[in-house]
């Protein structure tokens, strides 16, 4: 006889199926522990480690004799800050951009704007390769008309280059990647 068939002999009292149970909680917990990694990492220099291990959580409810799972997600960030932003505000684009130490390059588009979708990862991908000597602030144009009327914006995608506050130079439409390397270099010197 197999040994499954005398554990049931065994347990007399119990049902087949609270032994199948208990053979497959055991089989399960004979597993080695189940553990996913992933490597997340953004346009900018930004890194976050993500990982999520599974743990088993068993009710011991006789309604519901399902094995349930719960997710502890463990996050952590290098010590590198986030090259590109949105900027939320009026507030927010004071304190982010016009005060900021680093020159900023502000990308003012629209979400129904297509030049705009292909200009921004151009522009992301540009901005991170000079690993924190420039930032990039995204503008919303709807969400921040404000903002888009103070700088005069009258075509998207605009891009604005600040140093200490002040626009110091600007292009409207969409550049090729050498076009958007040669802006940066400009406004701080060639990338090493």
């Amino acid at each position: 006889m197999s040994s499954r068939f005398l554990l049931w002999e065994e347990e007399g009292g119990s049902t087949r199926r609270e032994m199948a149970q208990r053979l497959l909680l055991k089989r399960f917990l004979s597993l080695p522990g189940r553990c996913l990694t992933s490597q997340v990492q953004s346009f900018s220099s930004l890194s976050t480690k993500c990982t999520q291990t599974y743990v088993p959580h068993f009710t011991t409810s006789p309604i519901s004799r399902f094995t349930e799972f719960t997710t502890v997600r463990q996050i952590s960030t290098s010590s590198s800050r986030r090259v590109t932003f949105s900027v939320q505000n009026k507030d927010d684009f004071q304190e982010r951009v016009i005060k900021c130490e680093v020159p900023v390059i502000v990308d003012f588009h629209a979400q129904w704007c297509g030049p705009c979708k292909i200009l921004a990862p151009r522009l992301e991908k540009a901005v991170a390769k000079h690993e924190g000597k420039v930032l990039m602030a995204k503008v919303d144009i709807d969400d921040n008309t404000d903002l888009a009327l103070e700088y005069e914006v009258s075509a998207v995608p605009t891009v604005l280059a600040l140093k200490n506050g002040s626009v110091v130079d600007q292009f409207v439409g969409v550049k090729d990647d050498d076009q958007v390397e040669a802006f940066l270099n400009k406004l701080i010197g060639p990338c090493p």
